[in-house]
């Protein structure tokens, strides 16, 4: 199912040269390493910025767990830095919180977390994995990164505005971020460059693993990362325009004086809002919600399709049902579409659109849960390793897997109405993305680090950043759980000391926030290791360390620019472990015989 582009994109593979430019071997460097168009730098380009991000959001979340702790205390040592219109003497004001809380949500999802499983994993191994020298579109792929990068520095702009940064939600609900400060204008102008760059890259992956197989590459052959990385795609591509659509609707509220969001007969601090109205506020929660919804599945698949692999390439067998997971990704994604408006059942909607709504919801656990246990059968039998990357990958099963049952609850009207605007919804939430999908992202890149680097990490200290990761990730979301069946309010800059039925559970916001604290402490074992093993680690001794059947290990180490040394052909499934009469425990696709 090769096109004709595919072999002509082969012929030429000893000259490590690409169809977009062919004087690569005389780059300067601003040329090879800032302006690239080599799929494999711009994944790495993402991943140092998509790193950075994760680790400033998570920054400003370990700011907010000292107010919860410790409502109305200075901050030790660095609380004076943030300056008296933030934290006047150390003690943080409620609009601060607001903020850090705003671009917590903001930056760990669309700087974090999705520019990390999807344009970092996504950028680096798809052409890799289906045996193509590069991206469709090479050119496009740079724009897409800088468009990333820029948005992401014009949102921590805001944080040098008079008034700060955005401080509505990472949701930004109108009207009250309709008639917010300026910091709301950045993030909206912030978030259309980044939905922009999340499209370009959406366009480029699904025409790159449509055209670019190598021959024999099908659809059947290809591994469950690359299925992941384009119902993804796809997630992104139909579901990003809606928010791209609001975020324009809102400026033209906050700079044009238009009323997309703002109702009439608005009063703003007493006084008659003036304003032509006539706008819908629950219209943002709509489009923000078309979008949000898909978002999470765009936050899990990558992460899902990244441990698959791994659990294949260290239990040395075949994915067991995998066909049914091929299926079940691509239901996900047409479900995932339906289900938006489980997050609205307090607008006062009707009992029949309630009802769909909650059925559409309960049906779209159903893959997730295929798919899960595809990877738990997998396990029996299997000759396991246990190393790092494996550790993060199984770790991952059992995290996701309860993040999806506390949801469960959250897709039922009886049951979201009282834990709705609770901290169980931020438990719940949170086991998801972080338990879940960051410890799958770790995973990933453990796993493909010595491909990129020709060097692996550091054993011991995996072992000493996933335990303790493990543990205080825990210690920090289960008692939210506890919090919000209790009746904890979210959102409140004091953790809820102002309400004398909140006083039993104060207690576990101290030991929320030590533990975050101490997860912080664990991450520092990863960064260390991280940037050590980049010049110091051990060498692999083979291009393919892991002994792996899938195509990327069949590049040179580190991959040279075309990838690939010879024309790839393609004869087998994905993850030939363990065939009878092979002479290796692993049959790589791109060899004929057994």
């Amino acid at each position: 199912m090769s096109s004709a582009h595919d072999s002509a994109h082969h012929d030429s593979s000893h000259h490590h040269t690409s169809h977009s430019d062919s004087s690569h071997h005389h780059q300067s460097f601003w040329s090879k390493y800032v302006f690239s168009t080599d799929h494999k730098i711009i994944g790495i380009q993402y991943l140092f910025m998509s790193l950075f991000f994760l680790f400033f959001g998570f920054c400003l979340m370990l700011l907010m767990r000292w107010q919860i702790a410790y409502p109305g205390h200075p901050l030790p040592i660095i609380g004076k830095m943030f300056g008296a219109n933030s934290m006047p003497g150390g003690v943080m004001l409620p609009e601060f919180y607001n903020q850090l809380g705003a671009m917590h949500g903001t930056i760990m999802v669309f700087l974090g977390v999705v520019p990390l499983g999807f344009a970092v994993f996504g950028n680096y191994l798809i052409p890799l994995q289906i045996g193509a020298k590069d991206m469709a579109f090479p050119r496009l792929n740079m724009f897409s990164y800088w468009s990333f990068l820029v948005g992401g520095l014009l949102m921590l702009s805001s944080f040098f505005l008079p008034g700060g940064p955005a401080s509505n939600g990472w949701t930004s609900y109108s009207p009250l971020s309709d008639i917010s400060h300026d910091g709301q204008t950045i993030w909206l102008f912030s978030m259309a460059i980044i939905i922009i760059s999340s499209l370009l890259s959406s366009l480029n992956f699904i025409t790159t693993i449509f055209n670019l197989r190598a021959p024999g590459m099908t659809f059947e052959r290809l591994p469950f990362f690359i299925w992941a990385q384009l119902i993804t795609a796809f997630l992104l591509l139909l579901a990003f325009p809606p928010l791209e659509g609001a975020a324009f609707l809102q400026l033209c509220d906050r700079l044009l004086g238009t009323s997309f969001f703002l109702p009439s007969g608005l009063f703003v601090n007493g006084h008659l809002y003036n304003v032509s109205g006539g706008g819908n506020a629950l219209l943002w929660q709509h489009l923000f919600w078309f979008l949000g919804h898909p978002e999470v599945y765009v936050i899990i698949l990558p992460a899902l399709g990244i441990v698959t692999e791994i659990i294949a390439c260290n239990t040395r067998k075949n994915i067991s049902g995998f066909s049914m997971m091929r299926w079940s990704i691509i239901f996900l994604g047409f479900l995932s579409f339906v289900v938006w408006s489980h997050h609205t059942y307090l607008t006062g909607m009707g009992t029949n659109i309630t009802a769909f709504f909650q059925t559409t919801t309960m049906i779209i656990s159903i893959p997730s849960v295929i798919i899960i246990s595809a990877l738990f059968i997998t396990l029996w039998g299997g000759s396991i390793r246990f190393n790092v990357p494996m550790l993060f990958a199984l770790a991952f099963l059992p995290m996701f897997g309860f993040g999806g049952l506390t949801g469960l609850p959250l897709g039922l009207a009886a049951t979201d109405i009282p834990l709705h605007d609770t901290y169980y919804v931020i438990g719940h939430f949170h086991y998801v993305v972080a338990p879940g999908v960051v410890l799958g992202l770790f995973a990933g890149i453990y796993y493909w680090f010595p491909k990129a680097t020709g060097r692996k990490m550091n054993e011991v200290l995996g072992h000493l950043h996933f335990w303790p990761t493990l543990i205080t990730m825990n210690l920090v979301f289960f008692p939210m759980l506890i919090q919000g069946l209790m009746g904890l309010n979210r959102r409140m800059y004091d953790g809820g000391a102002t309400y004398t039925f909140a006083h039993d559970i104060l207690y576990w916001n101290v030991v929320i926030s030590w533990a975050a604290w101490f997860m912080a402490a664990a991450q520092l074992f990863f960064i260390f290791n991280f940037f050590y093993s980049m010049f110091n680690g051990e060498k692999v001794h083979s291009d393919n360390p892991w002994h792996s059947a899938t195509l990327e290990w069949a590049t040179p180490t580190p991959p040279p620019h075309g990838n690939f040394a010879k024309p790839i052909t393609v004869y087998r499934e994905p993850y030939s472990y363990s065939l009878e009469g092979a002479p290796k425990d692993y049959s790589p696709q791109d060899q004929k015989e057994i």
